[in-house]
């Protein structure tokens, strides 16, 4: 038995303002997921993206106590190219998001920002710079 990667799960304080800010980079969230302790929306290759509201994890793990403030986990999305990555910092931020990183050309090869999810959990947006 080889136990095999299936999903990634974040904590999260606001259930409906992490499906709100997800929903807004495209990952597919059932209708009502902000109103439920636990949903999941499917990523490629088959992994899905758990969110899990911390009143939920109480209900498992009674002595849980939730961890302090900022981010304990990040994601990387590839975007379409370098104007994407640029285009999605600016929607997130003029929505409220908190950025981390203005995008910048990075020396590996990359156009490079990061976002703050509403857990202060990093969003890395990225693309190759040799694309158009």
């Amino acid at each position: 038995m080889t136990p095999r990667f299936d999903a990634i799960g974040l904590l999260v304080h606001d259930m409906a303002a992490s499906v709100a800010f997800y929903r807004r980079l495209g990952f597919a969230f059932p209708e009502g997921a902000e109103r439920e302790g636990h949903t999941e929306a499917a990523l490629p290759g088959g992994l899905r993206l758990m969110l899990d509201s911390e009143e939920t994890v109480r209900s498992f793990l009674p002595g849980f106590e939730t961890p302090g403030p900022g981010g304990r986990a990040s994601l990387a999305l590839l975007c379409d190219g370098p104007g994407e990555v640029d285009a999605v910092y600016e929607e997130l931020t003029a929505a409220g998001y908190h950025g981390e990183a203005k995008p910048w050309d990075a020396v590996w090869g990359q156009r490079y920002a990061v976002v703050h999810d509403p857990d202060g959990n990093g969003v890395d947006l990225f693309a190759p710079l040799n694309r158009p």
